[in-house]
């Protein structure tokens, strides 16, 4: 039933990703639009490079990369991952992926449109792919550490368990 879930949650980022590419395609090509006022503009960028448009011309590195990277996420998730907030981020993780995955294949760019303009330093345009994929990676590094919490406290409790068994049988009320 997880897996039907999951995969659910795969298609529904890769097409939320990829018809709001096409809006932006049919819409906004090479214009900007304000949403709201010095805070988030929709902004057309054609990006040739993996994130933020680093090492653009090395196109077929980053989709031999991406596919490797995708098969290596979904192997482990379907083999490792027990929580469901491990599985949701690692699903955002391949959904974001493939997405953009789609772009560099069909258009030898990916489309990016999303502009927060609210911060001076911030001076990335990016979509709802990578949004996916940076918000799959946050809650996997919630879930490992959430994960370490619970082993961390499952090996306490059952060190003190048996230490309070062992002060039994030493004080001679228990053996």
């Amino acid at each position: 039933m997880w897996m039907i879930l999951v995969g659910a949650l795969i298609l529904g980022v890769i097409a939320l990703d990829q018809v709001s590419k096409l809006l932006v395609l049919n819409f906004l090509y090479e214009e900007q639009i304000t949403v709201i006022p010095g805070v988030l503009n929709f902004t057309y960028v054609e990006n040739r490079g993996m994130a933020f448009g680093l090492l653009s011309e090395h196109r077929w590195v980053f989709m031999v990369l991406s596919v490797i990277g995708i098969l290596l996420v979904g192997f482990y998730l379907y083999r490792y991952v027990k929580s469901t907030l491990g599985r949701v981020s690692l699903a955002l993780i391949i959904g974001g992926g493939i997405g953009n995955m789609i772009d560099r294949i069909s258009l030898g760019f990916v489309v990016d449109f999303i502009d927060f303009c609210l911060f001076d330093f911030w001076v990335w345009v990016f979509n709802i792919a990578d949004a996916a994929v940076c918000v799959g990676a946050v809650l996997f590094a919630v879930d490992l550490i959430l994960e370490a919490v619970r082993e961390y406290k499952k090996s306490r409790n059952g060190s003190e368990k048996s230490e309070k068994k062992d002060g039994e049988k030493h004080d001679g009320t228990a053996l």
